[in-house]
């Protein structure tokens, strides 16, 4: 028996440390939290506890497949990966020459989010080959953009450091759900003392533990943000030291919030003016108060308006310079040498650029269309909005399709061509969280199964089948490793390939003993909090748009046991889970003729899902809410692909239902 150090490679905040017990056979038999990482401490969540289920699924796919039958059927034949490999590079160098370089699309998410199999090989392949490139932005782009133009990068505070928090706004963030390692770390603060408020459309599980719970009506964030600024400008509870230093435009921003009376924020969040009263206090109050902000806000057509507004509110309390204080959407700019790594050097000309949010439009181009797909780390036909007009794009007949999978996914359906992907634990790569700090070294624990191949092994592949002879397609993981890392960025000072190696994680260098990023001073323009957009507006609040064709809001927040379409193929998950649900509010099932577990219709212009429905206050009036399993439902039929105001992000939560009961 042996003992492996991996990193969970899952789209999730906590980027777990894992320890894996190999047997003298070369198979992993146990899996477990790593009890040494600081932030894992030996806890996994269920999902990862079942991660063999995943690895060793007699389901998975082993061999490069052909398809047989017309697309769509699912029939296909075992070939070889020389086969496969001449086969793709010669549709590579058909489409090319036929339609030009721009009519290949490389189309890839967040299936991994270690750095090398996220993004490395496959940015010089398609370089090289002058592509289509994909803005990836469906998880926080318009967050991302509000960052980058509030605070000048995408960083907030360190989360190991709510320990110290006496007051812990969960805004639009499920934590028990989605965030476990974060929960430990606000119960310790709560029992010294500290406050948990919770802002949320959906009376999650977070929501029912809080001390206090605004429901707010979904999209209308600003509106409440701007309104706790109102009162804490009014009732003087504002840092004016720091406000007079590290915050631009003060003027503007007290003219913007005297529009905001709570008694309008009440009216148009549906949240009672009392309430708001009592957490604008509350909060400027508490020097050591944080925000933690999860990705539903920014999901909405005014997302990088909501992000920023809330982004704002820590520095008129000053609570960056508390341990403790601050805001935390994503931690995300430590330096990495990207530009080494996607080796820029090698790209052909300005190729145009495609939103991976709007792919359902994208494939149905009448000029330049795209003819050539080549899909790894996602599964668009599952996750893409605007579901029925991107499986209509697939089925094209003029569209070749590559898919390169673990598992037998909705888009491998329509592939002409199906590559077996390696897991975690048979590759090597390296991680960095979007919430913690810890930089980790994920080695393989288990040689590949079957004939399993890692997207950097695969590019390899087809780099050489295409002809390209540059140095870099030679390079190995160890080389990309430590060409990320080459960087004079004072985050990753000491950190190398060789001492993660010997350390497995290591926190980034931090000033101090505790990460404050911004308690001297923000790298903007000003140095200081934005509060004017890039247009010269000021923050402000921008209603949605709705459709009075369909009038009930509809929100497909995580549900607690999957992972968008990942591990709801594992029975035990399943079975936690259980069936998907429509929470409805009794308001809107009344008129409606619809009772506690009736089968009715979700439904608009764009297509429609069939749920079981569960009548109570879960969700608001006007509001109604399926936590996704889109292994099972494709909830995504309903959204559209119309993007966010800043970032062109996905506006998943901007969808307007109406439901009926099934006859």
């Amino acid at each position: 028996m042996k003992t492996n150090i991996n990193v969970c490679p899952h789209d999730c905040w906590d980027t777990c440390s894992m320890k894996v017990t190999v047997d003298e056979n070369g198979k992993a038999v146990k899996i477990r939290g790593n009890q040494e990482h600081p932030v894992t401490k030996g806890s996994l969540c269920l999902k990862v506890n079942r991660y063999l289920d995943r690895v060793y699924h007699p389901d998975r796919i082993l061999y490069p497949l052909k398809r047989t039958g017309k697309k769509g059927e699912g029939k296909f034949k075992r070939i070889s990966w020389d086969e496969a490999i001449q086969t793709i590079t010669g549709q590579f160098k058909k489409t090319i020459q036929t339609y030009g370089a721009e009519a290949v699309l490389p189309f890839s998410y967040g299936g991994t989010y270690g750095l090398l199999n996220y993004g490395s090989m496959d940015r010089r392949f398609f370089g090289k080959m002058g592509a289509s490139t994909l803005a990836r932005t469906f998880c926080v782009a318009a967050g991302g953009a509000a960052l980058d133009e509030t605070f000048g990068t995408k960083i907030g505070m360190d989360p190991e450091d709510m320990v110290h928090s006496e007051l812990i706004i969960a805004w639009g963030i499920n934590l028990y759900a989605t965030n476990m390692h974060q929960v430990s770390i606000i119960e310790e603060a709560r029992k010294k003392g500290a406050k948990l408020v919770v802002i949320d459309p959906y009376m999650n599980e977070t929501a029912k533990k809080a001390d206090l719970y605004l429901r707010i009506q979904p999209g209308t964030d600003s509106a409440l943000a701007l309104g706790i600024m109102h009162i804490l400008i009014k009732e003087d509870l504002i840092n004016h030291q720091y406000v007079n230093q590290y915050l631009d435009n003060f003027d503007r921003l007290k003219e913007r919030a005297a529009e905001f009376p709570p008694e309008k924020a009440a009216a148009i969040t549906g949240i009672a003016e009392s309430k708001i009263i009592e957490l604008a206090r509350l909060y400027g109050q508490t020097q050591k108060s944080v925000i933690r902000c999860g990705f539903g806000i920014q999901r909405h057509t005014n997302g990088g308006e909501m992000v920023r507004s809330l982004a704002i509110l820590p520095a008129l309390t000053g609570a960056w310079e508390a341990v403790g204080g601050g805001f935390l959407l994503i931690n995300w700019d430590y330096g990495f040498n990207f530009n080494q790594l996607f080796a820029i050097d090698i790209h052909q000309g300005n190729p145009r650029e495609i939103n991976c949010s709007q792919i359902a439009s994208a494939l149905h181009l009448k000029e330049n269309p795209i003819h050539m797909m080549y899909v790894y780390n996602s599964n668009p036909a599952g996750v893409a909005p605007n579901t029925n007009q991107v499986i209509e794009g697939l089925l094209r007949e003029d569209l070749y399709l590559v898919v390169h999978e673990q598992f037998m996914t909705d888009t491998c359906q329509y592939a002409d061509i199906i590559l077996p992907a390696t897991t975690s634990l048979e590759q090597l790569d390296i991680h960095r969280s979007y919430w913690h700090l810890y930089i980790q070294l994920n080695e393989p624990a288990i040689k590949p199964l079957g004939e399993s191949k890692s997207n950097n092994d695969t590019f390899r592949l087809l780099a050489k089948g295409m002809g390209y002879t540059d140095a870099c397609f030679s390079d190995s993981d160890e080389d990309l490793i430590r060409q990320l890392l080459d960087s004079d960025h004072p985050y990753l000072k000491g950190i190398t390939y060789e001492a993660l190696k010997e350390k497995k994680f290591i926190k980034i260098n931090v000033e101090g003993n505790h990460f404050m990023p911004f308690k001297k001073d923000f790298p903007t323009k000003a140095g200081k909090v934005e509060i004017t957009m890039k247009n010269g507006s000021v923050i402000n609040y921008t209603p949605i748009v709705d459709d009075s064709r369909f009038p009930l809001h509809f929100i497909t927040p995580k549900a607690k046991f999957f992972l968008n379409s990942t591990f709801g193929n594992i029975d035990l998950l399943k079975k936690r889970e259980k069936d998907p649900l429509l929470y409805m509010h009794p308001n809107d099932a009344e008129p409606r003729g619809i009772q506690d577990g009736d089968e009715v219709l979700v439904f608009n212009n764009r297509g429609c899902i069939t749920l079981p429905v569960k009548i109570g206050e879960t969700s608001g009036p006007g509001v109604v809410i399926s936590p996704i399993n889109l292994w099972e439902k494709r909830v995504n039929v309903t959204t559209s692909d119309a993007i966010t105001d800043i970032g062109g992000g996905a506006t998943f939560y901007t969808n307007f239902v109406d439901v009926k009961k099934m006859e």
